[in-house]
């Protein structure tokens, strides 16, 4: 099984420090909601599990090994910002993803191959209820049928892990709920182990197996930047504990 194991990480900046002493250990198939406060350092936290950003110092294994400093097929990510291309159909989008991964240079599959790789983005489309929307370019769809597109787009080469960075912020209420309940599904489906930052305190104990809250711990008035976040609360929820809910939720008005 895929295993997460976080050893005393740490970011900088220079002498800014974002994140230090991150310590963590997840489970293949766990969905892990983090919720803190604006600048704590939680996209950049999302940003070293793709690769985007490299530890300054600690170790971030997957299954043992370092995680490559790039993204990789194995990561998926979806973005609060709809991150899909305005001049491809739907289809075509979901369809990039792997064109771009097994013909690199080209950016392009022929026969079988191509025919192989519509198959699986078609198999994703219909996952997140866009199957009808194929042909359909993203000024056509809605916002909650965009992020829908945008999940298929890293659900199609099935990722061991999936990033989602405050997926549902800008959706209306009723379009994030059923947002909801598509990746709860998906999640239940593929069992995928999921990060997911949230502002939303009912969002992170609605949907996670684990509430990871960064915060800092240390701080100096004179020098703001002199100490980063680290993960405050670890809490696991075989239960909704709407008692620690309202502790997080006091704890968060107090740090805003």
């Amino acid at each position: 099984m895929s295993k997460l194991v976080i050893n005393n990480l740490w970011k900088e900046y220079g002498t800014q420090i974002v994140l230090e002493r991150v310590n963590l250990e997840v489970a293949d198939g766990e969905f892990c909601t983090i919720v803190g406060a604006s600048g704590c350092g939680k996209t950049t936290f999302l940003r070293m599990l793709l690769g985007q950003e490299q530890p300054t110092r600690g170790d971030l294994l997957l299954d043992g090994e370092a995680i490559p400093n790039e993204p990789g097929p194995d990561r998926g990510v979806v973005f609060q910002r709809y991150s899909v291309f305005p001049h491809l159909t739907a289809l075509q989008n979901v369809m990039m993803g792997l064109e771009l991964h097994r013909a690199p240079i080209t950016g392009r599959l022929w026969g079988g191959k191509r025919r192989q790789a519509q198959e699986q983005a078609l198999a994703a489309l219909d996952a997140v209820g866009l199957h009808g929307a194929r042909d359909k370019y993203p000024s056509a769809l809605s916002g909650g049928m965009q992020q829908r597109l945008a999940i298929a787009q890293s659900l199609v080469k099935e990722p061991k892990i999936l990033l989602l960075d405050e997926p549902f912020g800008a959706l209306d209420p009723g379009i994030r709920h059923d947002m909801h309940d598509l990746v709860r599904e998906l999640w239940e489906r593929n069992r995928m182990t999921i990060f997911m930052i949230t502002h939303d305190i009912q969002e992170a104990f609605d949907l996670g197996t684990r509430v990871l809250t960064f915060d800092k711990v240390r701080h100096d008035p004179q020098q703001p930047e002199r100490y980063g976040a680290t993960i405050t609360y670890n809490l696991p929820l075989e239960r909704k504990d709407k008692s620690a809910m309202a502790e997080l939720q006091a704890k968060l008005a107090l740090s805003a």
